[in-house]
């Protein structure tokens, strides 16, 4: 059964074409198809980064939000920081994708068209397709976690008047990186790295898994014959916002500690580690303090998804045809 099925039956991602694409191709698709996902969904991952930072370790109700909401937050930071802020952090949040998608969607659809991870039904296994991609996920956000820092860091920076959590100052990405590797030195560019393992091996195992499974499902609904792209809108969309619930309290806490400053010894001040930070927000924030931001986070996941899903089937589908 193929994974998802593109033009005629002789030329899709599932067919022979697909099986004997090499696995270094398979990976440039999906981390093309990640970068170009990633320039449309930024805006609003800066917005979810300021949310989630909002009342940093403060007791709810205690503070005055500057955020509102999602669109106020946007909002503010447009009129304050002029409208190419919700681009901060565009470039490095770019080559995390190319490290992030590039492994776990070009892990996916390799181990697909292998059969890695599909039953004797050629169905997708769920225990099979949530250990590969998570380990897979995971493996990519540590390699690219200089860049996810630098990426958080730059897009927590903002204006006096409405900035929320702890403020680094640089003046770019390529300043950022400068600055880290002065003050740290190439450890210091992996600081937190750690940070996004549990959010990226449950994300990424959740969001693949479901995906699989919506679209072997759907395959045998008559109304998604002959219509690949909604085909693959429906399953992107159910993966992406479960996705998002699941991943949450981890993006919370892997934003936190990506940004906190540290201390000379190159300690956080804030959080000593993943597990003191998950119980610190909990103690003081309360379970919706995990939850933070999870609207704007709903908001990016499903887009992202699906733009990564067609972008990738697009780009399959050119290359097959020339080949």
């Amino acid at each position: 059964m193929p994974p998802l099925i593109i033009g005629n039956e002789k030329n899709n991602s599932g067919g022979d074409a697909a099986k004997q694409r090499p696995a270094g191709v398979e990976f440039a698709f999906a981390a093309a198809s990640g970068v170009c996902a990633g320039c449309f969904t930024n805006p609003i991952d800066v917005v979810k980064i300021r949310l989630q930072l909002q009342g940093e370790l403060a007791a709810r109700g205690s503070y005055q939000p500057i955020y509102r909401n999602t669109f106020h937050a946007a909002y503010l930071i447009a009129r304050h920081e002029g409208i190419l802020a919700l681009q901060s952090g565009i470039a490095p949040a770019l080559c995390f994708q190319v490290f992030l998608n590039g492994t776990r969607l070009g892990s996916y659809y390799f181990a697909k068209n292998k059969g890695f991870i599909l039953n004797e039904l050629g169905e997708t296994s769920v225990w099979k397709t949530a250990l590969w991609s998570g380990f897979a996920g995971a493996a990519g956000a540590v390699v690219g976690s200089p860049f996810y820092m630098v990426k958080t860091q730059l897009q927590s920076q903002s204006a006096k008047n409405i900035s929320v959590g702890y403020q680094h100052h640089y003046s770019g990405a390529f300043d950022a990186f400068r600055q880290v590797w002065r003050e740290a030195g190439f450890w210091g560019l992996y600081r937190g790295w750690y940070a996004n393992l549990p959010k990226t091996f449950v994300g990424s195992a959740t969001q693949i898994t479901v995906f699989g499974l919506v679209t072997d499902w759907l395959r045998t609904l008559e109304i998604f014959q002959n219509k690949p792209l909604f085909l693959t809108f429906v399953g992107s969309l159910c993966s992406g916002c479960c996705l998002a619930v699941v991943m949450q309290p981890f993006d919370v806490i892997s934003t936190r500690l990506y940004n906190q400053g540290t201390d000379p010894t190159g300690k956080g001040i804030y959080y000593s580690g993943l597990f003191d930070a998950l119980y610190k927000v909990f103690k003081i924030e309360g379970a919706w303090g995990l939850y933070k931001g999870i609207f704007p986070t709903l908001m990016r996941s499903a887009p992202h998804v699906i733009l990564c899903q067609v972008f990738y089937e697009r780009i399959s589908q050119l290359y097959d045809d020339f080949h």
